[in-house]
């Protein structure tokens, strides 16, 4: 029987009991306890097996208070890993009571939606540990608090110190001290930046973090995951012992993601090898510290494609579920120099970083190496390599994979077209009729300096261009690609009224500035020798010029036959 794939499964237990395909990250386990990290922030983008890591952990690590359920618990490993790693690490299964909380719900529209989303996620983890009441272990007091904050009718004061008093009890409880996970801590105050309530926002996570992590001694170990390293803010103030691994970090590099050997032993489960190529093309391409990684998620949605028709297309699935807002603000605000770097990678090229491992949701718009270290954190841009320049990291950066340089495209597209719909195009279309050939490309360029452009596909990128430029009048019919004569013509513009000039304008894109002329007069001899012309005169249009419109990276030239 093949094993179905998981998509959007995040709980490790229902991933093993329903049998679904699961690359083996218990080892994740063996390098906890080995560096012994009593708080441990894990940065890696979204959608790269945080919360189903963490949700492992917590299967691997819980005293659930009930013999029964532990033994159902570690029955979730047999197999695993982590169970051939020896007794000193499966003699640590089941041995602390854990607390589980996740911050991915507090992505609200406003701050005070944003903490009820929070409080109800701390309320969710006392009532999930709420046989503690049935014992001796706490005082009337004690148990009265518990209770308040399992029905959330506490006090406000009572949130803030919420996971110190639940860790308290806990080890009252079962005389042991607590592992405590916390999935996407930063989704509250990526959330908040956006939405305009960010002070507020990091104000309560300091607060919620600093007495469960800072002064607590019935800690055993944290792990925290998130997409951003955040400290300047003093979220995790005073804690000395908190060990960030980042993308950077050789540590815990093949836990997060897929690598390529992981990659090849699924497609050749799912007898789907021979489209390996096209898998790595698109969704391969980061480096974690040294190691290879694809992006799981998109791996198995392209694995669920494949499934149903092996010649599936690829897609840009880890686009579609995580927020592109900050490409976007990039883009919008972007100048000739941000410009050029866009262009720089879109064909291809690294572009140097000066690394801050400390930037902040705040940090970024202060300048553009804060930005360009945001998309790299947050999986937007990649380590092609890396170097140690003065007392500085530099990093040449790029982008992973046709599924990001799909997404950059997508976004430079609706910000081109956004752009030019603004704008009055009436000087060109005038130009046009008349034939002045110089005005032409005199706007054209102009609006060649003010936009991005990605040279990978050259003409097909101008060929959009031009069409998005052409298609602002309300006067033109805009074809591309028609068929005419002996081929397809780039673009035929004509009006409704029969009785007045239709245009043929076919596009090339030139090798050197040097060679723009002799592109134009190529693509005007295309004009002539495949007949593209035909289809205006079929239709009765009698009056019709040509044009021939050649490209070199921000310059256009056009002749007129």
């Amino acid at each position: 029987m093949k094993r179905p794939l998981p998509v959007g499964v995040e709980n490790f237990s229902d991933m093993v009991r329903n049998q679904y395909y699961y690359i083996d990250k218990t080892l994740l386990i063996k390098e906890l306890l080995d560096l012994k990290g009593q708080v441990n922030l894990f940065t890696r983008p979204r959608r790269f097996g945080k919360t189903l890591n963490l949700s492992m952990l917590r299967y691997f690590f819980e005293n659930t208070g009930n013999p029964e359920k532990n033994r159902e618990n570690a029955g979730l490993f047999k197999d695993m890993k982590i169970m051939r790693a020896g007794a000193v690490y499966t003699d640590k299964m089941g041995a602390f009571p854990v607390i589980n909380l996740t911050l991915k719900s507090a992505k609200q529209s406003s701050f005070e939606l944003s903490y009820y989303q929070i409080k109800e996620a701390i309320r969710e983890e006392f009532k999930r540990h709420s046989w503690i009441l049935d014992g001796a272990f706490l005082d009337e007091d004690e148990k009265e608090t518990y209770r308040k904050l399992s029905s959330g009718t506490a006090e406000e004061i009572s949130w803030h110190t919420a996971l110190k008093f639940l860790s308290t009890c806990l080890f009252k409880a079962t005389g042991q001290k607590t592992v405590l996970l916390i999935d996407e801590y930063d989704v509250p105050l990526e959330n908040a930046y956006f939405r305009g309530f960010y002070s507020k926002m990091a104000e309560l996570v300091r607060s919620l973090f600093e007495s469960v992590l800072k002064t607590n001694e019935y800690l055993e170990f944290a792990v925290i995951t998130g997409c951003l390293r955040i400290s300047r803010e003093s979220i995790f103030t005073g804690l000395n012992h908190l060990n960030i691994i980042s993308v950077l970090d050789k540590q815990y590099s093949e836990h997060f993601g897929f690598t390529s050997q992981e990659v090849e032993e699924m497609m050749t489960f799912y007898n789907r090898r021979a489209r390996y190529d096209t898998m790595r093309k698109w969704y391969d391409g980061y480096l974690f510290g040294d190691t290879e990684v694809y992006n799981p998620w998109s791996v198995i949605k392209f694995m669920y494609d494949l499934e149903a028709d092996e010649n599936a297309f690829p897609r840009p699935y880890w686009a579609n579920t995580s927020s592109n807002d900050i490409v976007k603000k990039l883009i919008k605000n972007a100048g000739q120099e941000t410009r050029l770097r866009i262009e720089q990678l879109m064909a291809g090229e690294s572009l140097d970083i000066c690394i801050h491992e400390e930037i902040t949701y705040e940090d970024i718009e202060e300048s553009t190496e804060n930005l360009w270290n945001f998309l790299y954190f947050t999986g937007y841009l990649t380590k092609k390599r890396e170097r140690f320049e003065g007392r500085n990291i530099i990093l040449e950066a790029v982008i992973p994979n046709e599924e990001l340089k799909s997404v950059y495209e997508n976004i430079i597209i609706k910000w081109f077209r956004e752009t030019i719909e603004k704008q009055d195009f009436h000087d060109l279309y005038d130009a046009m009729e008349i034939g002045d050939t110089e005005h032409m490309s005199r706007i054209l360029n102009s609006q060649l300096v003010n936009t991005i452009s990605f040279y990978d596909s050259a003409e097909s990128f101008y060929h959009g261009f031009l069409t998005g430029v052409l298609s602002q009048s309300s006067k033109y019919i805009v074809k591309s690609n028609r068929e005419s004569g002996l081929g397809r013509t780039d673009l035929l513009i004509y009006s409704p009224d029969i009785g007045s000039r239709a245009f043929v304008l076919e596009l090339k894109a030139a090798a050197s500035y040097g060679q723009l002329s002799k592109a134009c007069d190529a693509a005007l001899r295309q004009i002539e020798e495949k007949h593209y012309t035909e289809y205006l005169k079929d239709i009765g249009y009698e009056d019709i010029v040509c044009y021939g419109i050649a490209f070199f990276r921000k310059n256009c030239k056009v002749k007129k036959s």
